[in-house]
This record gives C-alpha cells, sequence and structure tokens, in this order.
C-alpha cells in the first residue's frame, strides 16, 4: 500500500502533467491524494521541499531501473546495451529525467536549487532529498559504478576501467539518440549501433 508521502508525490506529478510548476498549488496536491494540506507540509516542509522530492524521487527511479538493466540476463555487452536501451525510454517519456541527464531544465518544471545547507527535516526521505540532486555527470557516474560492481565478474572478464569507459559511452551513445532522434526514414532504434560499439570496446 503506498505510504501518504507516495501519494502527494504521485498527485504532484499527475498535476505536474497538466500544469506548469508555478501554477500547482500545495492545497490541489494534497486534496488529490486525500489528506490534508498539513500532512503535506510535514513530509515536504514547503514547496520547494516537494519540488526537491519530485527531482529525487525521479533520479532514484532513473537509477532503479538501470540496475535492473544490468542485472538482466546474458553476458556484459548485453547488461550494457539494456541500460542504454533504458536510458532511451526514460529520456523520452519523463522530463525529469530528461532534465537531470541533461542539465536542461524546462520553464515549466520544478528545479530545486541546491541548499547552502542540509535542512533538519525530521523525515529522513526528505533529508535526502534536501541534500540535492545529482548532476548529468554524477548521474551518469553512479550508473557506471553501478556497471562496474554488477558486471566485473561475468562472461567475459573485462578490465573495469575498460568496463566503466564503456558504460559511459553507452549512456552518451543512448542520450544522443534519445535528444536528436534519427531522421524518419532511418531506423530509429539505437539499440543495434549501441550493441555494436560495447561489443567492439570489450572485445577491441
Amino acid at each position: 500500500m503506498p505510504t501518504a508521502r507516495d501519494a502527494l508525490l504521485d498527485a504532484a506529478l499527475s498535476a505536474l502533467a497538466t500544469l506548469p510548476w508555478s501554477a500547482v498549488r500545495m492545497v490541489d496536491v494534497a486534496s488529490a491524494a486525500g489528506f490534508s494540506r498539513q500532512t503535506l507540509y510535514n513530509e515536504f516542509g514547503s514547496k520547494e521541499g516537494l519540488a526537491r522530492a519530485l527531482v529525487r524521487s525521479a533520479a532514484d527511479g532513473y537509477l532503479a531501473g538501470a540496475e535492473r538493466a544490468l542485472g538482466s540476463a546474458g553476458g556484459t555487452g548485453e547488461g550494457l546495451t539494456a541500460t542504454a536501451a533504458w536510458t532511451v525510454w526514460a529520456v523520452r517519456s519523463d522530463a525529469l529525467v530528461r532534465a537531470l541527464l541533461t542539465g536542461c531544465w524546462e520553464e515549466r518544471l520544478p528545479r530545486p536549487v541546491r541548499l547552502a545547507a542540509p535542512t533538519a527535516s525530521p523525515v529522513p526521505a526528505q533529508r535526502r532529498a534536501d541534500a540535492g540532486t545529482p548532476t548529468p555527470a554524477e548521474l551518469l557516474g553512479q550508473v557506471t559504478a553501478r556497471a562496474v560492481a554488477l558486471l566485473d565478474t561475468r562472461w567475459p572478464p573485462c578490465d573495469p576501467e575498460v568496463l566503466a569507459a564503456t558504460c559511459e559511452t553507452a549512456l552518451r551513445l543512448a542520450l544522443s539518440y534519445a535528444l536528436v532522434p534519427a531522421p524518419p526514414a532511418a531506423d530509429r532504434d539505437p539499440v543495434p549501433l549501441v550493441r555494436e560499439v560495447v561489443e567492439w570496446r570489450l572485445t577491441g
């Protein structure tokens, strides 16, 4: 069963699907989730706190999907290719993930400002959100670190430095496809090219 925090985050995301962040009202988010406005403020502290939580949740969701892709069946190349495919899908389908991975924030999105000092929220999840969202380079670095940890034991064996560089290459190639799709007459699926590049780097 979803927690109050999860329900409130879902309500805020639903509101953001039709309204710019500046027009999203806390009272409406609380009402849509079926909770009082006080519960909303208890969880997030302020609208800015809710914005930080939304972005943190998007980052966590992307990382969780990347970890699932990395853990999919197959060898090292298949894991990296699946992660690149997940990245393309996530960037195309989630505006917050796209902003997190590119650093390009649309005006309609919440863009939380990094705080000078951590907040003293009594809610652990909010303290984590208030600690700041990762930059694009940090987010790619977190996926790369997970790739090295999860794939280093797979066959064929691979030097960790080569594996890290290959993962970053695959992710950046995936991002290029996600942001600038191929022409209509061309193959829109980036997976074959990513797989080719990954296999060439791992075996070259």
